[in-house]
């Protein structure tokens, strides 16, 4: 056997074993390794190796990072059933039992190499599941010392230590393909070339999209407010989150104070020239290269050779765009502090534009708006976006990549992993949640025959047309 089968081998014989426990036994296994990252001394070791390995982000904000997701995602599990009955419905006859999916392949990227990772573990535990992690090659020695962690707390309730397994150093996209093959289901998170490989490799598989959220500015909004949050979530991590806010969409009424506003939150606009040298650094062929990705501001700016003085303190930098697509590079991702500026007429000028954004990059992860804080305006503008853009979510008034994965103030699953709908080229559309790693068995039972009539279920059509 090879390597990754004898992984394989040894996380089946440890589900089997663990489909046997009941639901308190299992809540009683995911608190206890909840607990390997919440415990602040283990969280601080994370985010320190995390930052020392990958070179992304910065440890204070890995730290909240991994502390917040995985509290609310406890919050999430806590009641949740998942273990025997799910639901009876006497009235159409029809039981749910909950059923694991056997053992889980979870592919997880450099940028949160320990917040994605207990993310999946817990998912896949909750749902007695075993699961194997195969890292990004950067972040694979912070998800080693995780599993540490995650072992001690696994032999605290005495539940197999092969419930959870990482693949061996290094980390090879042979043993990653093979992992993926062999799995019962795969859920990916990271590189678009991961994703494709995941949904090629005939095993089910939960994959995302890319991100390019952009978020609009309307004429209506609390400008000091939007700015504050948008400042909020562009710096968060130095950007490395894929709901972050590439770029915001300001409507011309407010454009001129919507700036200053930004400017006053820790922004710095870039002139011409200023953009083209970052242009020069941040793409190469139109296509973003890695050299600036989770950096500073004051790092790009020094990286870059900016010439405006204001460049080196701030804590985004912004560059004026009109353009999409390859010949406009800045409307795409750019996984850095660096914050792209469309001015548009009205908001239906700034739906059109964030349409042709998407049509080049990032179509069915989501979009932002800042609008009024309440009322019919603000409800019709979100369910515009809603219903007219390539969107899975619309995140009102609010900071977006806090937002988007789930926040204590709003109602979404807390997630690391957002799907984009076909849009995305995904098979789901929202947040990768506790749901997505069950099987669902159903009894069903006779019940009382209705058969409708033709006449009744047609009633409308031949309402309308009598003489057919």
């Amino acid at each position: 056997m090879s390597p990754v089968e004898q992984l394989v081998a040894r996380a089946r014989v440890a589900q089997k074993s663990f489909e046997q426990f009941n639901q308190s036994e299992v809540d009683l296994v995911v608190e206890a390794v909840a607990w390997a990252i919440l415990e602040p001394t283990r969280n601080q070791a994370l985010a320190e190796l995390a930052v020392l390995d990958t070179g992304l982000g910065n440890v204070a904000d890995k730290f909240k990072k991994n502390y917040r997701k995985t509290l609310g995602l406890v919050r999430d599990l806590k009641n949740a059933k998942s273990v025997g009955l799910l639901s009876h419905d006497a009235a159409s006859g029809l039981s749910e039992y909950a059923r694991p999916v056997g053992v889980v392949a979870a592919i997880t990227p450099s940028t949160n190499p320990g917040a994605t990772p207990i993310n999946k573990i817990l998912n896949a535990l909750k749902c007695r599941n075993a699961i194997i992690l195969a890292p990004s090659p950067k972040g694979q020695t912070t998800c080693a010392r995780l599993l540490e962690f995650v072992h001690d707390q696994l032999d605290l309730v005495k539940a197999p230590r092969d419930l959870v397994q990482v693949l061996p150093s290094p980390i090879t996209k042979d043993a990653t393909h093979e992992l993926m093959r062999l799995a019962d289901l795969v859920v990916a998170t990271g590189s678009q070339a991961n994703i494709r490989a995941a949904y090629a490799s005939g095993t089910p598989a939960f994959g995302v999209g890319a991100g390019n959220v952009l978020v609009v500015i309307d004429e209506l909004a609390d400008l000091d407010s939007a700015a504050k949050k948008i400042a909020q979530s562009k710096t968060f991590d130095n950007a490395t989150s894929c709901s972050s806010e590439n770029g915001v969409v300001i409507c011309t009424p407010v454009y001129a104070q919507a700036i200053k506003a930004l400017e006053q939150a820790g922004g710095v606009l870039l002139d011409a020239a200023d953009k083209q040298r970052l242009q020069e650094v941040m793409f190469h062929d139109g296509k973003l290269t890695s050299t600036l990705t989770a950096q500073t501001a004051a790092f790009i700016a020094e990286r870059a050779g900016l010439k405006n003085p204001l460049a080196k303190s701030a804590d985004f930098l912004m560059v004026e765009e009109a353009g999409t697509g390859v010949q406009a590079p800045f409307s795409g991702e750019k996984l850095s502090p660096v914050l792209t500026v469309w001015q548009v007429t009205d908001f239906a000028a700034a739906k059109a534009m964030i349409a042709k954004v998407y049509a080049y990059q990032g179509a069915g992860h989501s979009v932002g708006l800042h609008t009024q804080l309440q009322g019919s305006i603000m409800e019709g503008r979100a369910a515009e976006l809603a219903n007219e853009l390539p969107v899975a979510r619309v995140i009102v008034n609010q900071a977006h990549a806090i937002a988007t994965g789930g926040s204590f103030d709003n109602g979404l699953p807390f997630s690391l992993s957002m799907g984009c709908g076909t849009w995305g080229r995904n098979n789901f559309s929202d947040n990768l949640n506790y749901r997505h790693y069950l099987n669902i068995a159903r009894v069903v039972r006779p019940i009382p025959e209705i058969v409708p009539t033709v006449e009744r279920l047609l009633e409308n059509y031949f309402s309308r047309f009598p003489s057919v």
